[in-house]
């Protein structure tokens, strides 16, 4: 037996499941979450780094400067799991700590030149890997993955 059929006949999960649809979209989705995080490490892991380190990045880059706490809402983290995340990040000379000009106390995270060029170099085999874990799906099956994802992370947004 696989271990992706072991996986799924311990959890409850597959085509045969006999478990209510809430909870076997439950236990598969984090199942799927699981999985996704350990071959997103094992691609990052060569470069040192991890999933969570990433995810990191994106935030940043994405928000401009963001506030540690900023971040970590992001993330849906704590301060302090961040603050971890961060520190391994300015050792890799990928993010930066700045002052925040309003509020001397205040720390902003920005991303680093060398961040930059790390990701140009990455990107382009990440996001083809990426593409080959989805790709049983069909574009429009991808859509609609998503547009269901989204629909419950907003109702858990509103809990």
């Amino acid at each position: 037996m696989s271990s992706e059929s072991k996986t799924a006949e311990l959890l409850g999960i597959g085509p045969d499941s006999g478990l209510e649809p809430s909870i076997r979209a439950f236990r598969t989705t984090l199942t799927l979450a699981q999985k996704l995080r350990h071959a997103m490490d094992e691609r990052l892991r060569e470069d040192g780094l991890t999933t969570q380190q990433a995810a990191l990045i994106t935030v940043v880059v994405a928000a401009g400067k963001p506030s540690l706490a900023e971040a970590a809402a992001a993330l849906g983290s704590t301060h302090q799991n961040v603050a971890q995340i961060v520190a391994a990040l300015v050792r890799k000379d990928l993010l930066r700590v700045e002052p925040d000009p309003a509020d001397k106390r205040r720390k902003l995270l920005a991303a680093t030149n060398h961040n930059a060029s790390f990701w140009r170099e990455r990107d382009e085999g990440d996001h083809a890997a990426v593409a080959d874990w989805f790709g049983d799906l069909t574009p429009a099956e991808l859509n609609t993955f998503c547009e269901l994802s989204d629909r419950v992370l907003a109702r858990l947004s509103n809990a």
